[in-house]
C-alpha cells in the first residue's frame, strides 16, 4: 500500500523532540536528518516530519502507529503526557474496531491526532 508517509511542522525541533520521545517507546527512531525534515522508522525511514513551507492553517491528520505489545501502546501514552501532550483516548480496547484492537490517542505539538496500536487478530 502506502511506502511512506509525510507531514509538515509548524516548530520542527519541537515536532522533533516529542516524535523522537514517543516513538522511542514503540521500538522506532530517527534514522535519517536531511535539515528540514528527518525520517523515522524500524529500518528505514517510513514517516517523515518537515518544516512547514507556508503558514497557512493546519489540518488535523491522523497517524497511528503499530505498536509490538500493549505494554509499548501504554508507554507511548505515558511519554506524551510526560511530554506535556493532550490525552485524547487513554489506551484501551475498542471492539468497535475489532475484539483484538487495543489503542491509545494523543495530540502532538502541532494538534495532531498521533496514535499507537496494537492488533491481535482471530
Amino acid at each position: 500500500m502506502m511506502d511512506h508517509v509525510g507531514i509538515q511542522v509548524d516548530d520542527l525541533a519541537a515536532a522533533r523532540r516529542f516524535y523522537d520521545t514517543v516513538l522511542e517507546t514503540l521500538g522506532y527512531r530517527m534514522l535519517l536528518d536531511v535539515g528540514p525534515a528527518v525520517g523515522y522508522g524500524a529500518d528505514h525511514p517510513v514517516f517523515w516530519i518537515g518544516a512547514a513551507t507556508d503558514r497557512v492553517p493546519n489540518r488535523q491528520s491522523h497517524l497511528a502507529f503499530s505498536a509490538p505489545s500493549r505494554a509499548a501502546v501504554i508507554a507511548f501514552h505515558d511519554a506524551a503526557l510526560a511530554f506535556g501532550m493532550a490525552s485524547l483516548h487513554a489506551p484501551r480496547l475498542w471492539p468497535e474496531y475489532h475484539a483484538g484492537y487495543f489503542g491509545a490517542f494523543v495530540r502532538d505539538p502541532d494538534g495532531n491526532n498521533v496514535e499507537a496500536v496494537h492488533q491481535t487478530f482471530g
